[in-house]
């Protein structure tokens, strides 16, 4: 039996090869999981990774497979991927979500409330296998059709530059890979797959995309359309990065950040910038400051009243208020915004223990845990959090947020502010004080309740110890 190290890469082998060396997807000695529906796709995806592993020096830690609950055959689907991750000797975590309720609650989209769903569970199993990273079978089809997606809705640059090769923890080699040529590939190896009913519903907007939008370019315009979608997505990504990159320098150089939060700058610094920058300058500081989403149509009122000549200037845009003052545009607080923030408080909470915060109308609890799996459905946003208990200095200290608070949230590789973590998440800013944030004398903060988990208190399957945090409210118990 010839064996893949004993013979040479075919071409797809070898684009793939490509794609995880030139994007830096993955390094050596990295644990790679990856995503398994059962689909034509993610099953090419398992083989090729578990060909390509010890080539370009990575492993594959396992398969992942969450059951959405949308399909009657969901559960075959599950029973299939456990099938072939078996077969393959390869451990499985399988998780399950109720797609359906979470889109009704949260009132999105079904295809929205699933993606949600994935890429928290993804998080999840990617800690249970001891993963560094999530592989997905996103190809060039799938980039063609999210280029198109968000073009026909008027995105940007940054819209417009489709799937990322990796975005957080979450990788996709097959970028550069056509997904009939996936199709050819299983059918050359004789390995099965599932098919997904579900894909040919043309009332979803990417189906309707891919059975007819596309297939009408490609017949009327260019039978390479999915190709020359797919490399504008890639121009747009790198043009954006680029954009990004100066419009952050030229931020530094033009805005002014206050301690409270507010932004100055100085008028002809930002109406000198050309038109693409000063926008991005202008949404970087509205945003910051009004914490929350600023769409082109207010980026481009701001610019105007900015190079406007008018002496007097006191205009509300939503979350801020902008005035000028002299030669400088100053962004501030809205002028509704009278309530008072809470004032700050900080409580023991003992390991075992309860503590209330009448200040945040919650009680917090903390229980240690043996080395059983850690259940499905909790998140760093959840009201409850597994932690490692390693390390961590008793009593544990629960308090409100400071100005200048910082942590390593989960997944994200660096240190980031509290504020911004607020900022990200749209809590308000009168709502800051209210927010629970739990910390260690020793590891400094660990959960900002419903909103971020500290890297440092990761569990993982070497963990000693693990403890519980749950959050409730005051008189209740959810």
């Amino acid at each position: 039996m010839t064996t893949f190290a004993s013979r040479s890469m075919t071409g797809l082998e070898e684009r793939v090869l490509r794609m995880l060396k030139r994007e830096s997807l993955v390094t050596d000695h990295s644990r790679v999981a990856i995503a398994l529906s059962g689909g034509a796709d993610s099953v090419a995806l398992t083989s090729l990774m578990r060909d390509l592993a010890p080539v370009a020096g990575f492993a594959v830690a396992g398969v992942v497979h969450l059951n959405h609950q949308l399909r009657e055959a969901a559960t075959d689907d599950e029973r299939f991927c456990r099938e072939l991750a078996t077969s393959w000797s390869l451990p499985i975590e399988v998780g399950h979500a109720d797609v359906k309720e979470r889109s009704r609650c949260d009132r999105i989209s079904i295809e929205e409330a699933g993606h949600r769903a994935r890429y928290e569970f993804f998080d999840r199993a990617r800690v249970a296998l001891g993963a560094d990273c999530v592989a997905t079978a996103h190809t060039r089809h799938d980039q063609a059709e999210t280029f198109l997606m968000r073009l026909v809705r008027g995105a940007g640059p940054i819209g417009l530059s489709g799937i990322h090769p990796r975005s957080d923890q979450v990788i996709r080699p097959l970028l550069d890979v056509p997904r009939g040529e996936l199709r050819t590939y299983l059918a050359q190896r004789g390995q099965t797959f599932r098919e997904d009913e579900t894909n040919a519903d043309l009332e979803v907007t990417r189906n309707r995309i891919r059975h007819e939008l596309i297939p009408l370019l490609e017949a009327r315009f260019s039978p390479s359309v999915v190709d020359v979608l797919a490399r504008n997505a890639a121009i747009a990504r790198h043009d954006a990065e680029w954009l990004e990159l100066a419009a952050n320098t030229a931020a530094s150089n033009i805005v002014t950040y206050e301690e409270g939060g507010d932004a100055s700058l100085r008028r002809r610094d930002l109406a000198d910038q050309p038109v693409a920058l000063a926008r991005r300058v202008a949404k970087q500081v509205l945003e910051s400051v009004a914490d929350t989403t600023v769409g082109l149509s207010q980026v481009d009122r701001f610019i105007e009243l900015v190079r406007d000549d008018r002496p007097k200037l006191d205009v509300d845009f939503p979350g801020c208020r902008v005035i000028r003052v002299g030669d400088r545009i100053v962004i501030g607080p809205p002028r509704a915004r009278q309530t008072e923030p809470a004032p700050g408080y900080a409580y023991e909470l003992k390991i075992p223990g309860e503590v209330n915060i009448p200040e945040a109308g919650m009680a917090l609890t903390a229980e240690r845990s043996g080395p059983a799996a850690l259940p499905e459905g909790l998140t760093a946003n959840s009201r409850s959090v597994y932690v490692s208990a390693s390390r961590l200095t008793e009593p544990l200290i629960v308090r409100s947020w400071r100005p200048g608070d910082w942590l390593k949230p989960m997944g994200l590789g660096g240190r980031k502010k509290v504020q911004d973590v607020f900022m990200d998440r749209k809590v308000p800013r009168v709502a800051r004080q209210t927010v629970p944030i739990v910390a260690d004398a020793g590891r400094g903060i660990i959960w900002v309740v419903g909103h971020a988990l500290s890297e440092d208190v990761r569990v993982t399957p070497a963990a000693e110890g693990m403890l519980i945090l749950s959050a409730r409210k005051l008189g209740g118990v959810g």
